[in-house]
This record gives structure tokens, sequence and C-alpha cells, in this order.
């Protein structure tokens, strides 16, 4: 993406607290775009915990936080952790504002920067980037990877203040920024909506991406009908307190920490587990003996406790079909997934039937593959951007009778001799991060020309 304009090539300074190697969606989005960024500019990396190194040819910086780790760990140890999210505000990421700051104020004056990037969640770090922009007079663009006022990523609030404070945060980012961004057109369109007229040309929207690398073939295929999961599940938690008996102290304990709290929607976060799909597949081996053992689900890259998900198996009563794993590295992916006879995805059910502006990053990962994806998910955003892509089953995230039906269908076809795959080629291609670094690189360039225009570069 080199463009004379920017010769000789310019820095720009980059604020993302979640980088590479952490394997969390921000991370990883921007880790894959400022790689690429950096064919055209000079890339300079703030994180908390990922350098001092170079990494793929952008330089990162360790800045670490001021949290105050042994209070807040004793708070949540005597189950005051309400006190924390009552006063820590916007997350507790807050603590690292100051340090990158004054990290950030001190690299802008050695490296002279054409522009402020900063990558968000979690959402402190728009606070550093306001503050520098105004400190410095450089264009600022925010990426936005989850709306703080999207209801699928937070249906609830400690307060109607925190709801109140957390909309007036987005709401002055976007007014703030040059250029804001969003992984997710419902969210995007929901927001630019209470934007003043001035600032609705600033909104862009640049989905996640997906890469494809040629995973190590498989010395023996598994014969039997493998289904993967990357990821996280939020349910784990919902499960374990279905089966658990409701004593006057538990009651007493979730009503303190239920107290005041401002419920914008009720998720049904069960569905975001392995407790549907699971029952789908005891029931269809029930109903196939001769297919006993040779239909499992894995879920790979789990960060809840061992202890608690299998509590949550347990609970749900699906151990025997379901198995779970760490963490493990995000370029590890691309062969579990190449791999899989069956791609799951999932997302919480929204019992009210409102349309959800969640778009998961899974979804992108999954579509580089040749693999059928079974989507279970509420009406919203996901199920749209799905819903004409090839070898996708959509259903609803509580739906196990059409699960057990797609199951039979694509195991069958796989004990035949016959597994499905799909072709698409052409789709990888448009979202590939290749695509996607373009589209932000130009949002990048366009805002600090406008900058140029205005003096203040």
């Amino acid at each position: 993406m080199p463009d004379a304009r920017d010769s000789p090539r310019r820095t720009l300074l980059c604020i993302s607290q979640s980088f590479p190697p952490d394997t969390t969606p921000t991370a990883i989005r921007a880790g894959k775009l400022l790689a690429r960024l950096n064919e055209r500019w000079d890339v300079e990396v703030l994180t908390e915990r990922a350098g001092p190194e170079v990494r793929a040819g952008v330089r990162v910086h360790t800045v670490r936080s001021l949290r105050p780790r042994k209070i807040m760990s004793a708070l949540q140890g005597a189950r005051l952790g309400k006190f924390l999210e009552m006063i820590v505000w916007p997350d507790d990421s807050i603590f690292w504002v100051a340090p990158a700051i004054l990290a950030a104020r001190r690299l802008a004056r050695k490296r002279s920067p054409a522009a402020i990037v900063v990558f968000m969640m979690p959402y402190s770090a728009g606070l550093a980037g306001l503050a520098l922009s105004r400190l410095t007079k450089l264009p600022l663009i925010l990426n936005l990877d989850d709306s703080p006022t999207c209801t699928d990523m937070h249906p609830s609030f400690p307060t109607r203040l925190h709801y109140r404070l957390a909309k007036a945060l987005e709401d002055m980012y976007a007014r703030r920024a040059d250029a804001i961004v969003y992984v997710s057109q419902t969210n995007l369109d929901a927001v630019r909506s209470r934007a003043p007229r001035h600032a609705r040309a600033n909104f862009h929207l640049v989905r996640y991406g997906g890469d494809r690398p040629e995973p190590a073939p498989r010395a023996v295929p598994s014969e039997d009908f493998e289904i993967a999961y990357v990821g996280a599940m939020s349910g784990w938690w919902a499960l374990i307190g279905d089966a658990q008996p409701s004593g006057p102290i538990r009651r007493a304990y979730r009503a303190w920490t239920e107290l005041g709290r401002f419920e914008r929607i009720a998720l049904d976060e069960r569905t975001s587990s392995p407790s549907t799909l699971g029952r789908a597949i005891l029931e269809v081996l029930s109903e196939h003996p001769d297919w006993s053992g040779r239909v499992k689900l894995a879920v790979h890259g789990n960060p809840y406790p061992p202890e608690v998900v299998e509590r949550a198996l347990e609970a749900a009563g699906v151990q025997s079909v379901v198995e779970v794993t760490g963490s493990l590295p995000h370029e590890d992916v691309a062969a579990i997934l190449a791999s899989a006879d069956l791609l799951f995805l999932t997302l919480p059910a929204r019992p009210d039937g409102s349309r959800g502006g969640r778009i998961s990053a899974k979804t992108y990962e999954y579509l580089t593959t040749d693999r059928p994806i079974l989507a279970a998910l509420p009406q919203g955003e996901n199920w749209d951007y799905l819903s004409d892509k090839p070898g996708v089953w959509l259903v609803a995230p509580d739906e196990h009778e059409r699960m057990k039906d797609v199951l039979v269908e694509l195991a069958r076809a796989k004990f035949a001799g016959e597994a499905r795959t799909f072709d698409r080629d052409r789709l990888r291609a448009e979202i590939s991060y290749d695509s996607r670094a373009a589209q932000f690189a130009d949002i990048v360039a366009a805002s600090i020309e406008r900058g140029r225009g205005r003096g203040s570069v």
C-alpha cells in the first residue's frame, strides 16, 4: 500500500492495550492490521504486556499499569467485587491510561508521528487517545471492536448511571475522533444516529477478517465426526447456577450482587455453552447406536478454570460428548479448523426476540475454511451476515432438534465417505486481512490528509 504522498515514511503512534501474543479478538485484529499498515508507515505500538520487541515489522513498547492488584484481588476474594464495578470506570484498564499517556507523549516527541490510532476493547484506551490528540494536535483514529452500548456485549450495567456514562463516553469518542471504526454495521448505525451531523461522516465500517495459512496435513484422517468450537464461551456459570440448590445464603448473595443493577436486556447465557449441541449429540447417538463414540464436540481455547468447566458439563449432562481444552496460540487455530468435520458457532439467545448487533470474530475465521458451519445465533447482524454464505446452517441457539437434523445429515455423509466441503475462495479474498487493512489504511490516510489541511501535523 505504498503512497508517494507519504514519502519519506511517516510514523503511526498506536495504542492497543491488548496485543499479540494476547489472543483476544482485539489483539489479533490490531496485530494483523498494523503488520500490514507497516508497509506504508512506521508503526510504534504501546501495549501493556507484549513488548519490548519488533513483531512483524511493528515496534512494540510495553507500558506497565498502575493497577492496585493486591487491593483488587483482596476485594474479589472477599466477594466484594461489586464495589469495584461500582467505582472503577469505565473498566479496570483505567489504571493503565496515565502511564500510557506519559509514555506516548515521550514517544511522540521522539518520532513526530502523523496520527494516533487506538484499538479498543478495553475502552479506557480511548481516553489516552483523546488526551494525546489534544496535547499533540494529531489526527485521532479510534477502532471500537465492540460498542460500549451494544446489548449483546453489555446487557446490564452496575447502575443506570453507569449506562449513561458508557453512552456519553462512546458519544464523546465519536464527536472528537477524526475517524471512528466499528466492526458491526448495526452498532455503527445506532451510535451514528446519536452523533451531531458534522461527525457522521467520520464513521466507518471495517469488519473483522480472517486469513487462511496452510495448516500442516494430518497424517491419518480421523474416521470419527469431529465438531470444533474455537474460543471462549460465557455460559459456564449459568449452567452451574441452574443445577445448584438455591439456599438462603445463596439467594441473599445474589440479591446483593444484583442490587441497583440496570438491565437493558435479558440474555440466555446458557446457550453460550456446549449444552444444547451436546444434548443434540446425545440424542443423535441414541437414535444411531452404531455411531456411538464417533460424534463429539471439542471446545478449544477455553480460558475458564477446568473445575468450573467440569461442573458445568456435568450439570448439563454432556460431559461424555464434549471435550474442553485450555488457551492455545492463535497460530494453532488454522490446523484445528481445517481438520474438523463441522465448525460450531453460538451466541447467547435473546428471549425477547430483539435483534443483536454483535458479530463474532470467529465468523470470519470459519469462513476462510471449506468446512461446514453450524451457527446457533439469535436474529441480528451475525445471522444476517451468514444467511447467504455457502455451507452455513443457521439455527436458533436453543433449537436442538434442528441441530440434530444437521448433525445426522453431515455425519451420515462423512461416514459414507462423502464428507461435505464448500468452495469459499471468492469470499476469502473479501474477508482477508489484506483487504481489511487496505480499508483501514485508506481511513488513516484520509484522516492524516485532513489534518494536514488544518495544519495540525
